[in-house]
């Protein structure tokens, strides 16, 4: 594995601080599984990927097994022929990746599932705009759901998401202090979005790309 300006991610690894969460982005194949997750995982744990472990928690997020529990926190997301992976020590990263694609019923989901706000929003727009818009709230949602370790079952209804969207914020979470998360939108193309949330200070993002991505 390679970056594209010539670094390895064993290199790379060496400069996460505690006060920074490195995020890479590469290409996938729905067949490879998990394989690309656990070949960056050795690189940032100094191990071979076959001896990386990984557990599911209660409500099936993935994270280290065994003597490498707590080394490092980690999630992940893909869609499609792209893949988002977050690492970081100290905060639990939440990362989600969507695609690019119409919508048609973009607002039948916010009316039902997002709050009233968002709903309206997303009921102003134009549908290529509707398109965008929808998936930048939604990417948002489940990424502060990731990070909270609850994922979709939790309820999307249950948060709201704020702010503008090159700037997101949280602006409600059922039996949480929103104003101690943070979001972050991922610059990548016109073609995918991609947003990270943790609950915390704030962070250094710092976006590494593999060669062959994008």
């Amino acid at each position: 594995m390679m970056t594209t300006d010539g670094q390895t991610p064993a290199k790379v690894a060496e400069r996460l601080s505690d006060d920074e969460i490195h995020v890479w982005r590469l290409a996938y194949d729905h067949r490879q599984g998990r394989a690309p997750l656990l070949a960056m995982l050795g690189a940032y744990l100094g191990l071979p990927a076959g001896q990386v472990r990984l557990v599911e928690s209660a409500h099936g997020r993935p994270e280290l097994a065994g003597g490498q529990h707590g080394r490092l926190a980690f999630n992940w997301s893909h869609s499609h022929d792209q893949a988002l992976i977050a690492l970081a020590r100290g905060v639990l990263p939440g990362i989600d990746l969507e695609r690019l694609r119409p919508h048609p019923k973009a607002l039948t989901i916010a009316q039902r599932y997002f709050s009233p706000d968002e709903a309206t929003r997303l009921e102003a727009l134009p549908g290529p705009q509707r398109d965008r818009a929808f998936l930048e709230l939604w990417t948002a949602k489940e990424a502060v759901l990731k990070a909270l370790g609850r994922g979709l079952a939790f309820g999307l209804h249950r948060l709201s998401i704020a702010g503008s969207p090159d700037l997101p914020v949280l602006g409600r979470l059922e039996g949480h202090v929103a104003e101690q998360w943070q979001l972050h939108r991922l610059p990548l193309d016109d073609a995918h979005v991609g947003t990270l949330a943790w609950h915390g200070e704030p962070r250094r993002v710092r976006l590494w790309t593999l060669a062959g991505a994008g």
